[in-house]
């Protein structure tokens, strides 16, 4: 307890240093009227780490850089101080620092004048995310909730699980979280089937074996995965651990950051989290119909409005508890 107050500590001052070295360097690039050329990746993320080191961090404390990436109109740096990580943002001009990132589209699309939340905005093909963690009890009766009417829309709409980035039921969530995200991205054709057979009994084994999955390729996948994500190192290091509780799962980090998803299970439909009560395939097919342009006559079908129990099983219940969810 003590070592996790001191970590809140040290993690508070420095984003505020941080926080103190931007205001600098804004003013600064006030006073520049140049037109700057866009940097590569490398050389705005070189400067970020020399503007810090030599305008905002203490003398003895420095910072590396760990990786830099292009996410749009920015670049991300995944940066380092002592013995801690951290994630901030330049400008492609090398101009502007930012200790967070906002979605400014997204949190827009939130409220509306009065501060009310807005109704989920409509599209043509909806986009509708599930993020789980593959063995919370309420994650497992929500993707049985997903099933059928993923089956109903999967032409209509686009649907997909996700994961949350982090885990709460020990290294065999890593595993399955593993395996199942990469079913996904090499052998999707099959995802579908598995996953109704996993959430059944919670035999991957047998599942692998009856959907025909190609394991060779899964295994390949899933240490390519692993190291481009640093999964297992980082279960083996507590230090890394989110609240120093539950390891990281960093494969949809992005998405997770973007979203703020909380736990497992999140519903997020055209950018919007929204609560599916009661989980029932009816219930969840009548919110994603709700948010076509024009609903397909697929909406019109009548699925369960019963919800499934939580964990294994395809047990169904009218008054099914649908309040649970597993997170911190």
């Amino acid at each position: 307890m003590i070592k996790d107050s001191k970590q809140l500590i040290i993690t508070g001052i420095v984003i505020l240093v941080i926080i103190a070295g931007v205001s600098a360097y804004l003013i600064k690039s006030k006073n520049d009227t140049s037109q700057g050329n866009l940097l590569s990746a490398q050389e705005a993320g070189q400067i970020s780490i020399d503007f810090l080191n030599k305008n905002v961090l203490q003398p003895g404390i420095t910072a590396s850089l760990v990786d830099i990436v292009d996410v749009g109109e920015i670049y991300k740096i995944r940066l380092k101080i002592e013995e801690n990580e951290y994630d901030s943002y330049v400008s492609k001009d090398g101009k502007y620092l930012f200790p967070e990132g906002y979605n400014l589209a997204l949190e827009t699309n939130i409220q509306n004048e009065t501060g009310d939340e807005k109704e989920v905005s409509k599209r043509e093909i909806p986009d509708v995310k599930l993020f789980i963690m593959s063995y919370c009890p309420s994650g497992l009766q929500a993707q049985k909730m997903f099933l059928p009417v993923y089956d109903l829309l999967k032409e209509k709409a686009q649907m997909g699980i996700y994961f949350v980035n982090y885990i709460m039921h020990e290294k065999k969530e890593i595993d399955e979280n593993l395996r199942q995200y990469c079913i996904q991205e090499e052998q999707e054709e099959k995802y579908r089937d598995y996953l109704d057979c996993f959430v059944r009994d919670g035999n991957f084994d047998s599942c692998l074996s009856k959907t025909g999955i190609d394991q060779g390729k899964l295994e390949s996948c899933i240490i390519a995965t692993d190291n481009q994500y640093s999964i297992y190192s980082q279960y083996q290091d507590k230090d890394t651990w989110l609240n120093g509780n539950f390891p990281k799962f960093d494969v949809h980090t992005e998405l997770n950051l973007l979203y703020k998803v909380a736990g497992s299970p999140t519903v997020v439909i055209n950018d919007k989290v929204v609560e599916v009560d009661p989980r029932s395939p009816e219930k969840f097919k009548e919110i994603i119909c709700q948010t076509f342009d024009s609903p397909p006559e697929e909406c019109s079908q009548t699925l369960s409005d019963a919800a499934f129990s939580s964990g294994f099983g395809l047990e169904q219940e009218a008054s099914s508890d649908n309040s649970g969810g597993c997170g911190p």
